[in-house]
């Protein structure tokens, strides 16, 4: 098993992590999020972090987006004392838009030049879903921080 086949499995653990805590039966491109933005040293923790995004405001962000869409349907969250939800009890499976977030990922590059960056371009590459939803509301141009996580891979490159 490769470094970065570790990393993934490593990465994938934790966004398993974040969906049961969700309480989604599935892991979702948010949830390859929330773990990348947990991944203290990496380069994509990093460049997420320069743009304000630690876990805790990739969560909030989230949240918020998650607020934002109940609002579209007329529940506000404030209305209502919504419980959290409850911990998956069954391990979830992977999501159509983390397998997607993931095949762009390893279409960016040959596997053994993959590294953290490439999964975090493979998430910024979704053009509808709630990750874009999500940064749109916490003031992020995803087109923007995608091209400054291009210009983090070019530069490590050279």
């Amino acid at each position: 098993m490769s470094a970065f086949d570790k990393y993934l499995h490593a990465v994938i653990v934790r966004a398993m992590d974040e969906a049961q805590d969700d309480g989604s039966a599935t892991i979702d491109a948010h949830h390859l999020l929330l773990s990348l933005a947990a991944d203290q040293g990496s380069t994509a923790q990093q460049v997420l972090a320069s743009v304000g995004l630690d876990r805790a405001a990739v969560r909030e962000a989230l949240d918020r987006e998650f607020e934002h869409s109940l609002s579209m349907v007329g529940v506000s969250p404030a209305a209502y004392d919504l419980p959290r939800p409850s911990r998956a009890s069954q391990q979830p499976k992977m999501g159509a838009s983390a397998r997607l977030a993931l095949e762009r990922s390893f279409a960016s590059a040959r596997k053994k030049d993959l590294r953290s960056a490439h999964l975090l371009l493979g998430i910024l590459q979704a053009q509808i879903g709630t990750v874009p939803r999500a940064l749109a509301l916490a003031g992020i141009d995803q087109a923007e921080l995608a091209d400054h996580v291009r210009q983090t891979l070019n530069s490590q490159d050279q």
